[in-house]
This record gives structure tokens, sequence and C-alpha cells, in this order.
């Protein structure tokens, strides 16, 4: 058995890209036991994947730090992947044995999955683009609304002003921008349009969600993240602000609109390079980010 540590000690969205990674290890190395360290944040949906087969909780504090050592000391590692590139990984690598270890690659214009490729290579391994398909054959509880053809608008706190980045260009829209944009989605595509939230509750948020719409608009609120992407995998088309429902469509190669600062362009290209089914729309006022939406379905 050959054992792999990998680190993913942040978010959701990241780790849609160390599966990446872990299912092409999993495919070259069919003797492969993968242990990943996690975060609060990511632990639970982590432990969802059958090809992980540890999953291992990092926790802040110094004790615990310490007491995660002694519990990684105890194997010997193939590889050791610091996938987070955080101080704290690369800080409790050094304490630990392994054949090769591979740190944060300091060359920060390769994107992450041409990072992927290349750790890949250092471990004598090869790329198959089939290991992009991340999350298939994943089971759901099915909803009823998902029978019919739909898509999906996930509007999280990244549209609210005051709850996302300050100097990102403001996107919020009105109440009535809101409406109007909706009827035009109903009009245009014939289709029935299903409407989540994400995790900060705001005054727009919650106006929107307790109001009384066409019946073709579904409000579904405060839904778990294994429900969300229960949603994006039966949609047609995913309509979101970049985030973990961003990676989760890619992974499922469905086709998305991903709003992004243009002024962060280069940041996002990073992160999506391998995205297929793949349009990008700049954040700017919310009347002309709907006819540029609209343009592209």
């Amino acid at each position: 058995m050959n054992k792999y540590l990998i680190f993913r000690t942040d978010r959701i969205g990241d780790f849609l890209l160390t599966i990446i990674l872990i299912k092409s290890i999993k495919r070259n190395d069919p003797n492969s036991y993968i242990k990943v360290v996690t975060s609060e944040k990511n632990f639970d949906y982590i432990k969802s994947f059958n090809i992980v087969d540890e999953v291992i909780l990092f926790k802040k504090s110094i004790i615990n730090r310490f007491k995660l050592i002694n519990l990684l000391k105890i194997d010997k590692y193939n590889a050791i992947i610091i996938h987070d590139s955080k101080k704290r990984s690369i800080f409790i690598s050094f304490f630990l044995k392994a054949n090769l270890k591979l740190l944060p690659n300091a060359n920060s214009n390769i994107s992450y999955f041409v990072d992927i490729k290349n750790i890949l290579k250092r471990l004598d391994f090869n790329f198959d683009p089939a290991d992009l398909n991340t999350l298939s054959n994943r089971k759901y509880n099915s909803l009823d609304i998902l029978d019919n053809e739909y898509i999906h608008f996930h509007f999280d706190e990244k549209w609210i002003h005051k709850e996302y980045i300050q100097n990102y260009f403001n996107i919020e829209p009105t109440i009535n921008e809101l409406i109007s944009f909706f009827n035009s989605i109903l009009n245009k595509t014939k289709k029935n349009l299903v409407v989540t939230n994400g995790l900060n509750s705001t005054k727009i948020l919650d106006e929107i969600f307790t109001s009384k719409f066409n019946p073709r608009i579904f409000f579904l609120k405060n839904l778990s993240f294994f429900e969300i992407e229960n949603i994006i995998d039966n949609c047609d088309l995913l309509i979101s602000c970049h985030g973990a429902v961003s990676h989760v469509a890619a992974a499922k190669n469905m086709k998305q609109i991903d709003i992004i600062e243009e002024s962060k362009s280069k940041f996002y290209k990073k992160w999506t390079d391998h995205f297929r089914n793949y349009n990008y729309i700049y954040r700017k006022n919310f009347n002309e980010l709907a006819k540029d939406i609209l343009k592209l379905l």
C-alpha cells in the first residue's frame, strides 16, 4: 500500500481542484491510500468522497497541531502534498517522513491546473482528461422540481455589495431589477428558474425569498451544499458569482455563466483554466450585467 498525505485546510471550492489530483493518483496507483487533512469548512464535504480513504480534521490551536503531528507521524508516506499553500501545513510536514514532499509552486503565473499536472509528473504519473469528471456517480435525494428543465441562479452574498469585497464593482440589484431579470430569463428560455441562496442572510435576500413571483420560479432557501450540488447536477445552466458552485459546475461539465471581478481576471484565470462549458462576465452595473447574461442564454 502506497500512502499519500494531502493538505487541504481551506474551503470546498479549493478542494474541488484537489479532487482532480486525487482521482489521477488513484487511477495511476490502484494500491494508493490517500489521507486528506481538512479544515472545519470542508471536512464533511470531503468525507463524502469514496476515493478519499481517510479524512483528518485540522484544529487551529497549538496543542491540537502537535497532536496532529503525532497522529500523522505514525506512517511514512510515498508523498506529502501541500496543496493548500498554508504555512501551518508546511510546518506540520517538516515533522513527517516521506519519499517525496511537494511544497507550493513558487511560480505565481501558472494555473492551479497546470500545477496539478506538474505534481503528477513529479510522481511519475500521467494526467487523463477523464480525471476532470470528479463529481460523477454521486447519489442525491431527488426533488420534484428537478423533473423539468431549469436554469439555476445562485444568489449569494457576493451579489450584495456590503457583504462582499468592498473594492469590487457593485452589482447589487434592487428587487424590481431582479424581478425584471427573472422574467426576462423565463420569457427567453421557456424554462423554469431555480434560485438558491448562500451562507449569509440579508434584507434583500430575505425579501426575495418571501415574495410572490411567477410560479415557474422556485426559491430554495438555506440548502446544504450537498443539496446545492444536486441542483447544479440537474440544471441546464448555472448563473453565479465565482465560488464553490462554479467549481461544482466545472467538475460536472455543466454549462455556466461565472461573474468575476475584471481587476482580478488573472487571479480567476488561475482557478478556472480547466473549466469546460464556461463563460464569464465581468462585474458591472446590474442592468448592464443582466443584458450580458441574457445574450448568452
